[in-house]
């Protein structure tokens, strides 16, 4: 599997006046070929290549490679939508390849700028592992908050996959953020307390509208979504290990669209607009691939008001937003432990099973193989 690692430059202050004179011109180079491709009507990556790279070299004072990744950043950009003129950031990416780029090392990279050839090192968290995968010869150098990164392409090595002996269930929520059929709960109320805290201050320093209060914003900017981004790695994680150690896929429901087809109340909208649980599923599903453990996702109606233990589906089976009392049988337990247990249940026995496993290969599981007592 191929995954992003971004790494953090340590540049010098010379290193850095250079790499940030290569990324303005290289972005000015961009903004010279959208103009001619868009008047002209050419969006053919050899045929402007053809008419402009003598001009980008002589007018942006480029060298060779990086004008032509320059025509390479418009083509894309013209193959998405044609309509309009693109215009691009003075700071966007620039795309390096093995002619613009090499690894002197693991700590180590040498990039190609506008005044010649630069040693950089750069850090990656030991988190990481790097020297257990195989870096890629193509990297994007990024310019965030006035610190450079290159966002390297590494190869995961994935495991084995496995035939799973049975399957856990997993609820994804919003006042606890997932819930597993064996019991475990993952609380949102750290995300919860970090939303309110950063909407509120941001509301504060919005009133006060002066320059040291846009500074204090931008600075604000994206800790929200990284802490929430954190939490979802960690959780993500235990989940994928948890079925890993018992040999057992992992069953999800499928929340797409939950957004348009739910209405909460306005002082809810914040917390239901900024759930993050798309990303959590993303991250549990890349986990798994590389773990080889198979993830189902089913459908995800009536799993909050069906009872595990007898099956009775009825909306006041859910009594409140935490517990749930079966109206036929009278079997109590969390909202959240009973639905978790539903999509266990309803990924064994009520479809078929068709599951993907990491490696692309589709197999098929019985549900009298995998069924057991609820």
């Amino acid at each position: 599997m191929l995954l992003t690692l971004k790494a953090k430059l340590q540049p010098t202050e010379e290193q850095r006046r250079k790499l940030l004179r290569t990324i303005e011109t290289f972005n000015r180079a961009c903004d010279y070929i959208s103009m001619d491709a868009y008047e002209s009507r050419t969006f053919n990556k050899y045929r402007l290549q053809h008419r402009l790279y003598y001009r980008i070299r002589e007018q942006h004072r480029l060298p060779a490679q990086l004008a032509i990744r320059a025509i390479s950043k418009v083509v894309e950009s013209y193959k998405v939508e044609r309509r309009r003129l693109h215009v691009f950031g003075r700071h966007g990416a620039i795309a390096y390849d093995q002619r613009i780029m090499s690894f002197k090392g693991l700590d180590v990279v040498s990039l190609t700028t506008v005044e010649g050839r630069e040693t950089i090192a750069h850090l990656v968290g030991d988190y990481a592992g790097l020297e257990q995968r195989v870096l890629r010869g193509q990297a994007d150098l990024i310019y965030v908050r006035k610190e450079f990164y290159l966002c390297l392409v590494v190869e995961q090595p994935e495991e084995p996959p496995f035939t799973p002996e049975g399957i856990l269930g997993v609820d994804l929520g919003i006042v606890k953020l997932a819930s597993t059929s064996d019991g475990e709960v993952y609380s949102g109320e750290d995300v919860e307390a970090v939303r309110e805290h950063y909407t509120r201050r941001k509301a504060e320093l919005q009133r006060v509208g002066s320059k040291s209060a846009k500074r204090h914003l931008r600075r604000l900017s994206g800790k929200e979504r990284r802490f929430k981004r954190q939490t979802n790695h960690v959780i993500s994680k235990e989940l994928v290990a948890a079925a890993k150690g018992t040999r057992r896929a992992i069953a999800l429901e499928d929340l797409r669209g939950i957004r348009s087809r739910v209405t909460v109340r306005r002082g809810q909208r914040g917390r239901h607009g900024k759930w993050a649980f798309g990303q959590l599923r993303a991250f549990v599903e890349y986990k798994a691939r590389v773990a080889g453990v198979p993830v189902l996702v089913v459908e995800p109606r009536d799993t909050s008001r069906r009872c595990s233990r007898c099956g009775h589906v009825e909306r006041a089976n859910r009594r409140t937003h935490a517990c749930f009392k079966c109206r036929a049988c009278g079997y109590e337990l969390n909202a959240d432990l009973n639905a978790a247990e539903n999509i266990r249940w309803r990924a064994e026995v009520m479809q078929p099973i068709v599951v993907c496993h990491p490696v692309g290969v589709e197999f098929e599981l019985q549900a009298h193989d995998l069924r057991r007592e609820s």
